[in-house]
């Protein structure tokens, strides 16, 4: 059953074919290397990277999951690092905003010169006209973009960590992540016992007041040597491609696929071995689906994958989860979850990447919750600070089809000031659904 529905999703995601784009031909594309390009090809090892320890987030590689330090800040030796004329005092509309050029909490610190250690954060606030559709059938809070006609603070952020670098032997490493703000209650350990009770549930579970609220996504340890590093704690999902924080991320809203059919956060040990050429492993053991160091109907379960660069351009993500998600399947112990994401560098200027998820979870052996997602996305990057993107999903929960699409752009004002416009267009004709949702958000990291 398990097999066959692996086979199954796999043949649909690399089979379907969707999201478009158009541009307009007034400005030429660029002709810069992809290692230096605003928008780096996306990797489906995006989840993985996101919460390692290794790295910091970088507008400069957006929605992909090799994050970079932020450019922009002064060197070590005092020395400005900045990627052209436009920030540097030579024209544009960047001098406006210079302010916030190469702002960094490192540096603030006075940690510049500690490349050990890595400290950050980010700032959004955004905008929308309309609910993500699926959250206004329970006004819970619980849904991305779910407080349509405010300007909100989504993801006020903060993080430290420890980078382990064991090239030549034993090292370790640690992380924090520390979230305020309309996002907390979707990214606390809502797996937990009690949680979503005001006052209860253990770890973040209840760390809110009103529509905003605190969460800690990522408190871990890790140990390395050479080629294996094992992460113990409380860590960011491998599953999936679009993640919680919003540098991360293409676009302003989320899919279907993402929030309704992919854990959060998980709490557990992973191990990752990155000592085969062009393939990295992950496995390890988890309590289950969105938890925070606490069990949830013994919630017991496999977390694993693996990633293949297959070619120069092209790159290939499995990630699964099996055995007991906790909240999700009310204690079954014979859950199983996946996503394959393909991602193609077409060229300089174009990306696709194709993804699929699918859920099928059991209670007392009855079928509680099966889903699947197709997500094509397809991005362009015009020009060094603007990029179009499209993305096409369909995802089936219980019979009923939901479809969206949406088109948007990053306009990159500084390497650490980006903003996201977009349309989105949803409809589901099983629940008559057909609306349209305009946003913008606006994301400052330093």
């Amino acid at each position: 059953m398990r097999l066959r529905s692996f086979l199954v999703g796999s043949i649909l995601t690399l089979s379907y074919v969707g999201a478009s784009v158009s541009a307009q031909d007034a400005l030429p594309p660029s002709e810069a290397s992809p290692d230096n390009s605003y928008f780096a090809p996306p990797r489906p090892t995006a989840k993985p990277a996101v919460g390692d320890s290794e790295v910091s987030f970088s507008l400069s590689e957006m929605a992909t999951g090799e994050m970079a330090t932020l450019g922009g800040g002064p060197s070590c030796d005092g020395d400005a690092v900045c990627e052209d004329d436009l920030c540097c005092g030579g024209g544009g509309f960047c001098e406006t905003v210079s302010i916030v050029e190469g702002l960094s909490l490192k540096n603030f610190l006075g940690m510049r010169c500690c490349d050990r250690w890595e400290v950050g954060g980010w700032t959004q606030i955004g905008y929308h006209n309309n609910n993500q559709p699926l959250s206004q059938a329970y006004n819970d809070l619980l849904s991305f973009n779910d407080l349509p006609d405010n300007a909100n603070l989504h993801q006020q952020w903060f993080y430290l960590g420890r980078v382990a670098d064991a090239e030549c032997g034993w090292d370790w490493g640690a992380r924090a992540d520390i979230i305020y703000g309309t996002d907390g209650q979707k990214t606390q350990a809502f797996g937990n016992p009690d949680a979503g009770v005001r006052g209860f549930g253990s770890f973040d579970a209840s760390m809110d007041h009103g529509i905003y609220g605190w969460a800690i996504p990522q408190l871990y340890g890790e140990v390395a040597y050479n080629d294996l590093s094992v992460k113990i704690g409380h860590f960011f999902t491998i599953i999936g491609y679009e993640v919680v924080p919003s540098p991360g991320n293409f676009f302003y809203s989320r899919s279907y696929t993402m929030f309704n059919s992919e854990p959060f956060t998980h709490t557990g040990a992973l191990a990752t071995y990155s000592g085969y050429e062009d393939l990295t492993l992950y496995g390890g053991w988890v309590l289950g689906w969105d938890t925070g160091f606490d069990q949830l109907n013994s919630g017991n379960a496999f977390l694993g994958g693996i990633t293949a660069q297959c070619t120069d351009d092209v790159s290939l993500a499995y990630a699964t989860c099996y055995g007991n998600f906790g909240w999700r399947d009310g204690g079954s112990n014979d859950s199983y979850c996946h996503s394959i994401v393909l991602s193609w560098n077409i060229n300089d200027c174009w990306t696709y990447v194709a993804q699929s998820d699918l859920v099928s979870t059991t209670n007392d052996g009855v079928s509680e919750f099966d889903t699947i997602g197709l997500n094509n996305y397809l991005f362009y990057k015009w020009t060094e600070r603007i990029s179009i993107g499209g993305r096409h999903e369909w995802w089936k929960a219980d019979g009923v089809s939901f479809n969206a699409v949406t088109g948007g752009m990053n306009i990159r004002v500084c390497d650490n000031l980006i903003f996201r416009p977009e349309i989105r267009q949803d409809w589901a004709p099983g629940i008559g659904l057909d609306e349209s949702t305009a946003g913008v958000d606006m994301v400052l990291t330093y």
